[in-house]
């Protein structure tokens, strides 16, 4: 692809969206240009990875990246999200995007969803990351200096004392069996702290786990001290 190719990435706030830029802007997949992340418009966190909008802001200012957001209730209808995303997608579209970029690894089910939804947008859906093998890819990322914690488990089949852990070489060690490296399958959700997609390290302070809609949540700040100011006010 050439430099003209400008992309929106499908932000997480996880190691999988991050690990996406780096890929992107290294293998010179085109410009990344934008991040686009769902929040809980009620909770004021990203959508599933629960992490916090300041936190979310200070890593797209980390990225040197603008920031667009849609905000989604909790639960959410699925007709309000595809028309929230339609219209962020709509406006991406104006602002000269070309490409949406998906961090999704193996799913097919869900690739197929995103192809079928960007259908008739005209922007072209990418995915960075496809069919690279977890296991190594999961490596790859810790030993390229990815850093990030777990910010959501789902108990049914990751103990709940997972949560708020580092995603680190040791806890790859200590996934239970059948437990994909990348949490691909819904198994964990991270938050991205440092790495080569980041300008700096994003200082967190580890809070309360708490347990809500049978999942485990490890809640992280930033310290008490820091200011984040938004590169572009998006909604």
């Amino acid at each position: 692809m050439s430099r003209a190719v400008k992309i929106l990435l499908s932000w997480s706030s996880g190691k999988d969206s991050a690990w996406m830029l780096h890929v992107i802007r290294s293998e010179g997949l085109g410009e990344a240009a934008g991040l686009l992340t769902t929040v809980n418009e009620y909770a004021g966190r990203v959508a599933m990875h629960a992490v916090r909008l300041e936190l979310l802001q200070a890593q797209a200012n980390a990225t040197g990246l603008p920031l667009m957001t849609v905000p989604i209730p909790s639960p959410c209808p699925n007709e309000i999200y595809e028309t929230r995303m339609s219209a962020a997608i709509a406006r991406a579209k104006t602002e000269g995007f070309t490409h949406v970029a998906f961090g999704d690894l193996f799913l097919e089910d869900i690739r197929r969803y995103r192809e079928e939804r960007m259908n008739g947008t005209g922007l072209t859906p990418m995915f960075p990351l496809w069919m690279r093998p977890t296991d190594a890819l999961a490596r790859e990322m810790i030993h390229g200096g990815l850093d990030g914690y777990l910010t959501c488990v789902d108990p049914r089949v990751l103990p709940s004392s997972f949560a708020g852990r580092r995603f680190d070489a040791t806890l790859l060690a200590d996934l239970p069996p059948g437990i994909d490296p990348c949490g691909e399958r819904g198994e964990f959700h991270t938050c991205a702290v440092a790495g080569p997609m980041f300008s700096h390290r994003i200082d967190v302070v580890r809070g309360e786990v708490v347990e809500r809609d049978g999942f485990v949540f490890a809640d992280l700040t930033l310290p008490p001290s820091s200011s984040v100011v938004p590169r572009v006010h998006a909604s």
